[in-house]
């Protein structure tokens, strides 16, 4: 890493054990997806807030934002070097592709969705909803149509952190932006929507109410033609103090969740930090312990069957016996 970064890394040790301790299974339907000589791996550390992962499977790196620092790094699988792709990043958050290959990017300061051309250049695809500025996207999913989703909660114009104060414009929502370039506002219920992601057949969208009281939930919706949503539903209730934030969904149709302690002192960072994973039925059905509260995840790899996990200071991986579903 460049000098540019001051946060402090941290140390982590591997387990010599197989199965791997940290992988905490609550439900013998996690046995298929366990691979039992797998072990959590950190791959990089020293990050301030590590947040929305994308992987690059053309060129085998891996992308993940660290928003305070304001840059997005590369860690290359060939090689295991991590290096500054984009700085400044505009506080960076979540990233993913386009049906082109290319890189989609939610930007806390500038509040808007830029997408990266094959030449390096910006294009602008939404920074504002019927003359008023979005908030600061979250987190974004391309659909198979190439329309592409993101969520808008204001945690980027909060502070100084993760971008820099400003007035609320537009209340929390969730946009999707049509193939045509139309942007459409499709939720406006939910306090703070964050993680988003896709069932394997497209038919239901699972979002995370990151504020929701009294517990944080994921709630899942059928999408019909042209994006329209219906048959809102509680997919699954946290039933505690942890806090979810991005998710992913594997081929079988499980969740898989960044989960931490919310700050509340009945909280057990040790049993919640790290990723839960949950069946289609909103079963838990595994955890995945990490020192650290995860804040997103994506599959992966060759095979797309490497879990990355972004977790606070650091970058962790694991190898599973299933696929992730982009």
């Amino acid at each position: 890493m460049s000098a540019m970064q001051p946060a402090t890394p941290f140390a982590f040790v591997p387990s010599q054990r197989y199965p791997d301790p940290r992988i905490e299974v609550l439900d013998e339907r996690f046995l298929k997806l366990r691979l039992f000589s797998a072990t959590v791996e950190q791959l990089a550390t020293g990050l301030r807030w590590a947040e929305g992962p994308q992987w690059f499977g053309d060129g085998r790196y891996l992308l993940v934002s660290d928003i305070p620092n304001n840059r997005i790094l590369r860690w290359d699988e060939a090689s295991g070097a991590v290096s500054e792709f984009r700085v400044p990043s505009n506080n960076a958050n979540g990233l993913a592709r386009d049906r082109q290959g290319r890189l989609l990017t939610c930007e806390h300061l500038t509040r808007r969705i830029t997408r990266t051309e094959y030449d390096g250049s910006i294009t602008v695809l939404a920074d504002r909803f019927d003359g008023k500025r979005l908030n600061s996207p979250n987190d974004i999913v391309c659909a198979p149509d190439g329309a592409v989703w993101f969520t808008d909660p204001t945690f980027g114009i909060g502070g100084w952190w993760e971008g820099e104060p400003a007035q609320q414009e537009l209340p929390h929502a969730v946009y999707r932006i049509a193939p045509d370039g139309q942007l459409q506002q499709v939720i406006t219920d939910l306090n703070a929507p964050n993680g988003l992601a896709f069932s394997p057949d497209e038919s239901l969208l699972y979002v995370v109410e990151s504020r929701a009281t009294p517990h944080r939930k994921i709630w899942a919706y059928e999408v019909g033609v042209g994006g329209r949503l219906s048959g809102k539903r509680l997919a699954i209730d946290a039933q505690g103090p942890g806090a979810f934030d991005g998710i992913a969904i594997d081929v079988e149709g499980n969740l898989w969740c960044g989960l931490g302690s919310n700050g509340s002192p009945e909280a057990r960072p040790d049993e919640l930090d790290g990723v839960r994973v949950y069946a289609p039925d909103g079963t838990a059905i595994a955890h995945i312990h990490l020192p650290e509260r995860c804040a997103n995840v994506c599959f992966g790899g060759r095979h797309r069957n490497r879990l990355f996990m972004a977790a606070s200071h650091s970058i962790y991986a694991l190898y599973l016996n299933t696929q992730g579903t982009v």
